[in-house]
């Protein structure tokens, strides 16, 4: 085949446009473009807050319907063929690529946006506040979040590995409910660059915010400033190795990637327990999980409209999250499809739902309960750090207090490289899957494309870094989710009436035998 003709310039080049047309604009006057994008989104927290909350409740309850109705049954395959990969290997894949890179970010200290500006009538920093903040953190990366995910991914493997459909695009899952002119045409195109803008822009970003994390570290680790320089040497570094990955495919990169950091990760959190505040951390992680059960539905729906005054970080920030996560929701759902060959459309969601969920909590109960403990203990002005914009500084002097300080910021480095990298090799692979003319039912994307798309993403991010543009683009990315939301919603009931045509949910399941 022409290598040309690998790629389908007619909705990659625009997207990339796109973007470089929307970035390179608000960077140059970021000050001023960032109040009037976080002046719509402020306008939208106001007047739609409820319905952010509505929609991450009702995809949980189509996940759940999915899940446990006929439709749960389906195999995405032939009847009787065997998963790709084993349980524990799919799961890790969908932890790394899903939760690893953020949880890395976040899970030590989201604690501290909520004890600085907890909900009304709690006051900032009091132990109320702390259990409000671990809650929250893990509320974060819960059911709804997942569930945002996942729900395309139905749609998507069903047009890949039961109708056998050679593009794994978004258009052509919507074909059985707009036809075909609308798909080959305009209509389709338009789709496929909405999700090649979304992607695009929040790999960027992802790449941009995933770097403070190495070079915070390093600057403490090694006594040196943090500088462009230094950001530019952690992000070839990091671009090599998600490159080679993508390069090396799902098996013999992505694969053995995410399982050596799921065993990694595990012995770290060991560590942590054993060297660290181990009880405390136990304790803290059990009172948190309680809390969140406790007040699950009050985060889930809780608009604050009888309070008066400004909306507190937990609402404002419930509502960009879901819009975020919206955004990056087709990437999941789409990468989640083409590794779910031969499972069944249950299996997939409920691993999506369970999985991630589960190793969320336990690494923002150990990360975010070793912070807290120092915080408690005095340490360090934790709070008053964040506050100052110091959050990924905190990070290694929060991790110096432990035995070992200095191998543990080593460790702690390297397994949120491996998860920058099994989030961005993932991304990588997945829009060149996307973007190719090859026949993704049969074969897997081109390993040059692979490469060009981790070029493009790479160029696209060091750009912005250093003309200031992810921050604009980061709340851009947000702003996005609206349409996402809706297109979400056609692709769910896409699924169902593929299914229901074919009667899939008699013919194309497993057989008891």
């Amino acid at each position: 085949m022409d290598r040309k003709k690998l790629i389908d310039y007619k909705i990659f080049i625009p997207s990339l446009l796109i973007i470089l047309g929307i970035s390179i604009p608000f960077a140059m006057y970021e000050k001023e473009s960032l109040e009037v994008l976080n002046s719509i989104f402020d306008y939208i927290v106001e007047v739609f807050s409820w319905g952010y909350l509505w929609y991450g409740i009702i995809l949980v309850i189509a996940g759940l319907y999915l899940s446990f109705s006929k439709y749960g049954q389906v195999v995405l395959g032939k009847p009787n063929e065997k998963p790709r990969f084993t349980l524990f290997e799919y799961a890790s894949i969908l932890i790394a690529m899903g939760v690893g890179s953020t949880i890395m970010r976040t899970g030590m200290l989201q604690w501290t946006s909520v004890a600085n500006d907890p909900p009304a009538g709690v006051e900032a920093g009091s132990p109320e506040a702390l259990l409000w903040g671990n809650a929250y953190s893990m509320f974060l990366w819960g059911f709804q979040v997942f569930a945002i995910f996942v729900l395309i991914a139905p749609a998507m493997g069903y047009i890949l590995h039961v109708r056998k459909r050679p593009l794994m695009r978004i258009s052509e899952a919507c074909r059985v409910l707009f036809g075909d002119k609308f798909t080959d045409g305009l209509g389709g195109k338009v789709l496929d660059v909405l999700f090649l803008i979304s992607i695009l822009a929040g790999a960027a970003v992802t790449l941009g915010l995933g770097a403070p994390i190495i070079t915070q570290n390093l600057s403490h680790l090694l006594g040196i400033e943090v500088n462009f320089g230094l950001t530019i040497t952690v992000t070839i570094i990091w671009v090599f190795l998600f490159s080679l990955s993508a390069y090396l495919g799902i098996e013999k990169g992505i694969k053995r990637l995410s399982t050596f950091n799921m065993y990694l990760a595990a012995i770290f959190a060991l560590f942590i327990l054993i060297g660290g505040p181990g009880v405390f951390i136990l304790n803290y992680f059990s009172d948190s999980v309680s809390f969140l059960l406790a007040n699950y539905l009050n985060i889930s729906l809780n608009t604050q409209s009888v309070h008066q005054g400004a909306t507190s970080h937990i609402q404002s920030n419930t509502v960009f999250w879901y819009a975020y996560s919206a955004t990056w929701a087709m990437l999941h759902s789409v990468f989640a499809a083409k590794i779910s060959r031969g499972r069944t459309i249950k299996e997939m969601i409920l691993t999506y739902l369970l999985a991630p969920t589960l190793i969320s909590w336990v690494a923002t109960g150990v990360l975010g309960g070793l912070g807290v403990h120092r915080y408690l203990m005095g340490d360090m002005s934790i709070l008053q750090m964040v506050e100052n914009n110091a959050r990924m500084a905190a990070i290694p002097e929060i991790l110096s207090t432990l035995p070992f300080g200095e191998i543990s910021i080593i460790i702690f480095m390297v397994v949120a490289l491996v998860f920058l990298t099994t989030t961005l090799d993932s991304t990588t692979y997945t829009v060149a899957a996307y973007t190719s003319t090859r026949d993704m039912s049969k074969y897997e994307p081109p390993k040059l494309l692979r490469i060009i798309i981790a070029a493009v993403i790479t160029g696209l991010a060091l750009v912005l870094m250093r003309i200031g543009g992810l921050p604009p683009l980061e709340v851009i990315s947000g702003l996005m989710g609206l349409p996402i939301i809706f297109l979400q919603f056609i692709l769910i009931y896409a699924a169902k009436r593929m299914i229901d045509e074919d009667k899939a949910w008699k013919h194309n399941i497993r057989s008891s035998s």
